[in-house]
């Protein structure tokens, strides 16, 4: 490989290409990464400003931060956004699981209808409107089951999930069968231990879609106790009386601010980490023998 990266007449034309393609990457990282830098380096910024760019602090402090967490009323929404978020992955996870390795049984009746019937729901949804006539009806106005059942099961998530369990090879599932094995028992014992990288990639999808929720607690949800981060974040970003609220007349806003925004990305960042090791495809691989 090394011997292939050289300016010889027979390599030049790859090298430059591999030399470009670098420069490339590394320009559009640092063009997405800029927003998060500037967002990171004024949450610590003292004398922060909206129109000004700074690689580092001009006076560093953690005020913005210590303001924020001593804020009490940050703490319910956080738990709230826990909850549903945790709650609801799980949940999704379940159903969408169940779901997808039903679909990929070929001796399923009527798996091709079923099939094309999720596939309609992917362009027409009925709209905010029936949802919020759904929930109503159900009695679930003011309560946290309405965000967490309303995204039970998403169908681009499950139509990827029911893709991941194709890729496990039939031979494995037809072994087990001949062993005596029932399909319940082939999904827990062989299929979801295979598929550990796909259930790792769509959790983190709906631990994200679940995190992010911030229309539907204004519709479903009437307590203020039961709002989520993302809404009491809305509050202390926009709102005029969020900074008075806060004692921070001896801070600029774009500090607080950007420390509250950090502070709501946080928990994903840390998650990321911990599944990324779980999406490398190809796990089933070398399975079936001989």
């Amino acid at each position: 490989m090394l011997e292939r990266f050289s300016f010889r007449k027979e390599y030049r034309a790859r090298s430059l290409f591999i030399i470009f393609n670098l420069l490339f990457l590394a320009i559009m990282c640092f063009i997405v990464m800029l927003p998060m830098v500037k967002v990171l380096v004024d949450s610590f910024d003292e004398k922060a400003a909206r129109t000004e760019f700074r690689l580092f602090p001009k006076q560093v402090s953690v005020e913005a931060y210590l303001r924020i967490l001593s804020q009490p009323n940050l703490y319910q929404p956080f738990l709230n956004s826990v909850f549903t978020s945790s709650v609801g992955t799980i949940l999704a996870l379940v159903i969408s699981g169940f779901m997808a390795y039903a679909l990929t049984r070929r001796d399923l009746p009527g798996r091709n209808l079923i099939m094309k019937l999720i596939m309609v729901t992917m362009v027409f949804r009925a709209g905010i409107i029936p949802l919020y006539m759904v929930v109503k009806n159900l009695g679930l106005r003011d309560s946290l089951w309405a965000i967490i059942l309303a995204h039970a099961i998403e169908t681009y998530y499950l139509i990827l999930l029911r893709n991941f369990f194709d890729t496990i090879p039939r031979g494995i599932e037809e072994s087990a069968e001949i062993d005596g094995a029932t399909p319940i028992g082939i999904f827990f014992k062989i299929v979801l231990p295979l598929s550990k990288p796909g259930l790792a990639a769509i959790g983190l999808f709906y631990v994200v879609l679940y995190w992010n929720q911030f229309f539907q607690f204004i519709i479903f949800i009437d307590t203020p106790e039961k709002m989520n981060l993302q809404v009491r974040l809305k509050e202390l970003v926009l709102d005029s009386t969020s900074q008075s609220d806060m004692g921070g007349h001896d801070l600029p806003p774009e500090s607080l601010k950007n420390a509250v925004i950090i502070l709501n990305i946080l928990p994903v960042l840390i998650l990321y980490p911990l599944l990324q090791r779980h999406f490398v495809k190809g796990i089933n691989l070398g399975a079936i023998k001989g």
